[in-house]
């Protein structure tokens, strides 16, 4: 693409009262942001979420970062986003989905976590690819199976499918089968590895380069790492502990940090396993600092290979609202 773009997830404040996350779109439109992104867990449903803020602020493309795709059927997922594309026709609807965790999938949602992620990822996207050409499709594979089912809403948009991915057959996978790739919980410096292993799944099957265009949240605040690191340490402890971030981390250049922090974490000692989160990690993957610092970063993040930079704003501070105002003010689009 010519031209990076920059977007805002609401990832990070789902918790948080719904005149906040309108605030924030709202926000994010006015001072030219091109895309708001949605997560999903156990809050706020994306699909009805995009619909509300796309209703209210039209000149935003509209994002799922992550869907957990073991919770929707391929035609379901194309549905809600051709649904959401019939209403904006001329914007972009990014349907991103992952294959989340076994505490999402499992714990929470009551369904099934493939002993075989990768598999059911890729047969997940071929089959949603297929219904998006509105055309008939049958499919029988290991996962899905389905039999002259058509896709039935027409668009001459096809919203964009984007695959969540952290480590190397997914990334692969994603420059295989995928129109973007979405990075999340590294540090710049990461990119180009990501980015390389996304080419790579592009060149074996065909397809030009840039195909798959580099998505990633990049996540910043404009506060102190005085007021940040207790916040931050919980976060990155809580995706340390899952094994696909754990390798992602490690392969960043956090190896000692992990291997401390899933040691107290496997002794039950959880103030051990917060206290080994390095302030080293913290300020390369949860970015905090004055507004010319997270500006900076930002900007690290896109002459990494990022093409879409996606803002994560940490809301850590006493004034939570003016945390986040800041933020985005200080990641807006030049």
């Amino acid at each position: 693409m010519s031209q990076s773009t920059r977007g805002v997830t609401l990832a990070s404040l789902m918790g948080l009262s719904e005149a906040v996350n309108s605030h924030t779109a709202g926000l994010a439109s006015s001072i030219g942001f091109h895309s708001i992104w949605v997560a999903e867990t156990t809050s706020t449903e994306a699909f009805s979420s995009l619909a509300a803020i796309g209703a209210a602020e039209p000149s935003l493309d509209l994002g799922t970062g992550v869907l957990a795709l073991q919770l929707r059927t391929p035609l379901l997922a194309a549905m809600g986003a051709a649904t959401l594309q019939r209403h904006h026709p001329d914007r972009d609807i990014l349907l991103g989905v992952g294959i989340s965790s076994p505490v999402v999938v499992g714990n929470w949602h009551g369904a099934s976590y493939s002993a075989r992620p990768l598999a059911q990822t890729r047969e997940y996207l071929k089959l949603l690819n297929e219904l998006l050409t509105g055309e008939s499709v049958t499919f029988d594979g290991d996962f899905y199976h389905c039999k002259k089912v058509r896709l039935g809403v027409r668009n001459e948009r096809r919203p964009k499918v984007i695959l969540g991915a952290l480590n190397r057959k997914m990334l692969h996978s994603a420059g295989e089968l995928a129109d973007g790739v979405l990075l999340n919980y590294l540090p710049a410096t990461a990119v180009p590895w990501c980015v390389e292993q996304v080419r790579e799944g592009e060149r074996a099957a065909g397809r030009p380069v840039g195909s798959c265009e580099i998505y990633a949240y990049v996540h910043v605040s404009v506060t102190s790492l005085e007021v940040a690191r207790d916040s931050a340490r919980k976060d990155l402890f809580s995706y340390a502990v899952v094994d696909s971030y754990a390798k992602a981390f490690s392969r960043a250049g956090y190896a000692d940090e992990v291997a401390a922090i899933r040691s107290a974490h496997s002794e039950r000692n959880r103030e051990g396993a917060l206290a080994a989160v390095s302030d080293r990690m913290i300020m390369e993957i949860d970015v905090v600092g004055d507004s010319d610092h997270v500006s900076a970063a930002v900007a690290a993040y896109e002459a990494a290979g990022v093409d879409h930079a996606i803002i994560m704003a940490l809301p850590w501070g006493q004034d939570r609202s003016a945390v986040i105002d800041a933020t985005l003010r200080a990641a807006a689009p030049l």
